[in-house]
């Protein structure tokens, strides 16, 4: 495995930032690691890189603690941070070689350009860095993490701040990379994103894993509330019906969660001898979108 953390618990000054975290990517996976705002993915992705030290659990990237071994991992491991570095005097090929530099590389002026290339920058001749535009430095900030062809990558919002087109342009440089065999760890909030780029997720909030796994595992889970429409061809009873909630109404059209502890043909049962007058139902929702909303609203104990 490229990545595997168990148990991570960490702590900045008295404030325990993460209780619990665990995850593992592997060869050629795209990972994307997802959870509200302060959730402990950023401090997650400092400890895999030996920024912070852990207090308690394990972390091993690469096969090598990254606090004891960071040697280990720099020509195998590139990085983009959200705030990428960069500046703003220098052309992209400079920057490019002031980074293969600090690996004891010096590309020449082709092998920069190929680079540039590779992830499809194309800057004017002697335009500097301070006059690219977002999508232009998120290319060049994964030009720069690629220069020692890493078998891992751990990239920190790569598509905040993209247009559609931009964001496209990200999704085939990592698709292709995966499939090549590197393995991607990525934090976003765009759930298109995940949608198209990841083999599995972690879902965290209040630096906990609340889950894990496949997309398509995730949303068979029992977590989720089940979202339906009904069709009704009168008034329903003004009772309450176990582990059903009335979300909303458009004329005949009534909105109602089902919970998840309660398999949906007891409650189509339950509404019908209650006397609901069923037409119709369809089913709503659902997909990666609620299940995150519904996981990471709820209160973690």
């Amino acid at each position: 495995m490229l990545i595997e953390i168990d148990k991570l618990r960490l702590s900045i000054g008295r404030a325990v930032i993460l209780h619990d975290v665990w995850m593992s990517l592997g060869e050629g996976e795209i990972y994307g690691l997802l959870g509200p705002n302060g959730a402990g993915k950023s401090t997650t992705i400092a400890a895999a890189l030996g920024l912070l030290a852990p207090e308690a659990g394990t972390v091993r990237i690469l096969g090598h603690d990254p606090q004891r071994e960071p040697r280990a991992l720099h020509a195998k491991l590139g990085v983009l941070t959200e705030h990428g570095g960069f500046y703003d005097w220098m052309t992209g090929e400079r920057y490019l070689n002031f980074f293969a530099k600090l690996f004891g590389r010096r590309l020449s002026p082709s092998e920069a350009r190929d680079q540039l290339v590779r992830v499809d920058l194309t800057p004017r001749p002697g335009q500097t860095i301070g006059s690219y535009s977002r999508g232009m430095r998120q290319r060049l900030g994964l030009a720069r993490a690629l220069l020692t062809e890493p078998r891992l990558l751990i990239l920190d919002e790569p598509t905040s701040g993209l247009d559609p087109r931009g964001r496209r342009d990200i999704h085939n440089i990592l698709l292709s990379l995966a499939g090549r065999g590197v393995g991607i760890l990525l934090t976003t909030h765009l759930l298109d994103d995940v949608d198209r780029l990841c083999n599995r997720v972690g879902i965290i909030a209040e630096g906990r894993t609340l889950a894990e796994g496949k997309v398509s595992e995730l949303l068979r889970s029992d977590i989720l509330a089940q979202r339906f429409r009904l069709c009704l061809t009168g008034e329903p009873p003004q009772i309450e019906i176990d582990h059903v909630t009335i979300v909303a109404q458009d004329g005949d059209w009534w909105t109602i969660d089902v919970a998840p502890s309660c398999p949906v043909e007891v409650a189509w049962r339950n509404l019908i001898a209650s006397g609901w007058p069923i037409a119709e139902i369809r089913r709503e929702g659902g997909g990666l979108e609620q299940f995150y909303l519904a996981l990471t609203e709820r209160r973690i104990t």
